[in-house]
């Protein structure tokens, strides 16, 4: 028996499952009808705007803290655009682990297939993503905010050890929380118009990004071995521990003039920002619970990143 899960569940899954041809055919439609080239279509050169801010206060890290609540509206302000650009920064070092990833997918798969023309479509949507963030983190007059030493080597023994179901969820936990907070973003009128139409480009671009990984994703774990399945489970809930401490870059709180264990210490405590990372994540989740990966200790490990109620 090689199923991760039992013959009769088996034959539902896999009944659930969409031709992935098919799936890829219309993500083609999609992206020659909706995508965007982000240094015509967004003003760069126009001056940022007084009193916008560059990220929802609501989303920032100290958000309703008592630090938050000594700090003047400015430092707010301050803070909340040297989060944008910290954010920035983790998506192009996510998306670049991301196209290593889907080369590797497609590395053994029919070159003209549709499946494989679409993970070549998306890859050139993240590079135009990963040249906009920087320009947009540039435009801010930021520094970038790179990952840890640490988190930038547990991701390159990632890329090197990762199961195919693996790389998905991983696309996933990179994908759907940052797109929550983009689509709260993007209409707020409060923004940057710059910032707007750059989370709007970016939430457009990445619905098929999503779809793509949640249809394999859900494919991979309906037929994978067991033991694939489990390890997918597990590296999936050790990712989740990354990711959610990556959302934060204890460099912009000193950037800003505050003391930076401090600001970690009251983050780590804080209510609301746990609901907003927990909220941001359910949509995903609750995904992965239905799929079977949400199991044993990749459950356990996913409660401990603070993502999973």
């Amino acid at each position: 028996m090689t199923s991760t899960i039992e013959p009769p569940l088996l034959r539902d899954a896999l009944g659930l499952l969409k031709d992935r041809e098919q799936v890829a055919e219309r993500l083609l439609d999609s992206s020659a009808k909706h995508s965007f080239d982000p240094d015509t279509e967004l003003d760069w050169d126009a001056p940022l705007e007084d009193g916008k801010w560059f990220w929802p206060p609501e989303l920032v890290s100290l958000y309703g803290t008592p630090l938050w609540k000594r700090m003047s509206e400015e430092q707010r302000m301050d803070l909340a655009r040297h989060e944008a650009s910290a954010l920035a920064s983790l998506g192009i070092w996510f998306e670049i682990i991301l196209m290593q990833l889907l080369v590797r997918h497609i590395y053994d798969r029919p070159v003209t297939s549709a499946h494989v023309r679409y993970a070549l479509t998306e890859i050139a949507d993240e590079c135009r993503h990963s040249k906009m963030f920087a320009r947009l983190i540039q435009k801010s007059g930021t520094p970038s905010y790179p990952v840890s030493p640490l988190h930038h080597n547990l991701a390159r023994l990632l890329k090197t050890i990762s199961t195919t179901p693996g790389s998905f969820a991983a696309t996933l936990l990179g994908e759907e929380i940052l797109d929550w907070m983009q689509r709260l973003t993007f209409p707020d009128e409060r923004i940057q118009p710059l910032v707007r139409g750059v989370t709007r480009i970016h939430v457009v671009e990445e619905a098929r990004h999503v779809r793509y990984a949640r249809e394999e994703l859900r494919r991979q774990m309906a037929t994978c071995p067991r033991w694939e399945a489990e390890l997918t489970r597990v590296s999936s809930g050790q990712a989740a521990r990354v990711f959610s401490e990556a959302f934060i870059n204890p460099k912009a709180y000193a950037d800003v003039g505050l003391d930076r264990r401090e600001a970690v210490a009251q983050v780590r405590a804080s209510g609301h920002r746990r609901e907003v990372m927990q909220t941001g994540a359910k949509r995903l989740t609750d995904f992965l619970d239905d799929i079977g990966l949400m199991r044993g200790v990749g459950r356990r490990l996913w409660k401990s990143s603070g993502l999973l109620a």
